[in-house]
């Protein structure tokens, strides 16, 4: 005999367990669930006792107590404030203080991680502007080979002091130091003399006290380029060029003066000095600073202010 499709026994076999009642383990599970609630509430109740101020809490408790009195049940409501006033003064400090604490980390967590894509994103930068950089002073190493090879000499001695400075740097993790962007600009400011014919007279006049504070890199290095690009290069017999340091008001200043044409800055300056500029903010905030003036004598002065900070050993 085949049951009928329609009747009441098969639709109830087909729908499976629709209609069972609820087994055991959803029965133990649903308290847990309901205790779960219950706690986060709490917590979240706990947190905003923690951080609201006691004005609010007076505003809030003045209202809970209007309530209370609208439905004539004020022993709950007044049990409630009472505990709130208590927590508030004994355990809200507290808390007050980790949560503080907590989001203190996470903001640094967030800054360190935006100081380390910043960073990558130079040495990708560098890894760039290298090739282009040493592609041109080879190509002047070998004309200079075949017309002045003493110079020539002087070049490639340069040359290999500037690898042996920048490559390092590009290997380790380590944060940089002003002592090394020193000598990668020394290093660079050889060359550039050479090629300039000694239209350019390089001074570096950093204490050896300050080279083992922490400088971002490649910064320097933008600063004594743009004074030769649009300082010295421009007029007919060059100038001086001088990098100097200093501590000024806890602050460490790096400074890159040039007797060139002189330099009007307009809208902040070129690509090089804004991307200075947009570094800086990224890795200091309002911290640190990118100034450039021009001197009674004539010329341009950028300087750069850091927090002044040891790297560690």
């Amino acid at each position: 005999m085949n049951s009928d499709p329609g009747s009441p026994g098969t639709n109830a076999a087909g729908n499976g367990n629709s209609g069972a009642a609820p087994t055991r383990s959803e029965f133990r599970r649903a308290p847990r669930e309901i205790g779960a609630e219950i706690a986060l509430l709490w917590w979240s109740f706990f947190d905003w006792l923690a951080v609201v101020s006691w004005k609010k809490l007076l505003l809030v408790s003045f209202l809970t107590l209007v309530i209370a009195a609208i439905l004539k049940h004020p022993d709950p409501f007044i049990l409630l404030i009472v505990a709130s006033f208590i927590i508030k003064a004994v355990a809200g400090g507290k808390r007050k203080a980790d949560l503080t604490a907590s989001e203190a980390t996470k903001r640094a967590e967030t800054e360190q991680l935006e100081r380390t894509v910043l960073e990558a994103r130079m040495e990708a930068l560098q890894a760039q502007i290298e090739p282009h950089f040493l592609f041109n002073t080879l190509a002047s190493i070998d004309q200079l080979i075949q017309t002045d090879p003493p110079r020539a000499s002087r070049m490639q001695q340069s040359l290999i002091r500037y690898l042996r400075s920048a490559m390092p740097q590009m290997r380790e993790g380590s944060r940089p130091t002003l002592g090394q962007q020193v000598n990668l600009c020394s290093a660079f400011l050889e060359i550039m003399a050479i090629r300039m014919e000694e239209r350019m007279q390089a001074v570096v006049n950093v204490p050896e006290g300050l080279k083992s504070a922490v400088f971002p890199s490649m910064m320097l290095q933008t600063l004594v380029e743009n004074a030769i690009k649009h300082g010295l290069e421009p007029k007919t017999e060059g100038g001086r060029l001088e990098i100097g340091a200093e501590i000024v008001d806890g602050q460490l200043a790096v400074h890159v003066l040039d007797t060139g044409v002189g330099f009007t800055p307009k809208g902040g300056g070129g690509v090089g000095l804004a991307n200075v500029r947009e570094r800086l903010q990224a890795l200091y905030k309002d911290r640190a600073e990118l100034i450039i003036s021009v001197p009674p004598t004539g010329g341009t002065c950028a300087t750069i202010k850091v927090p002044y900070e040891i790297a560690p050993a």
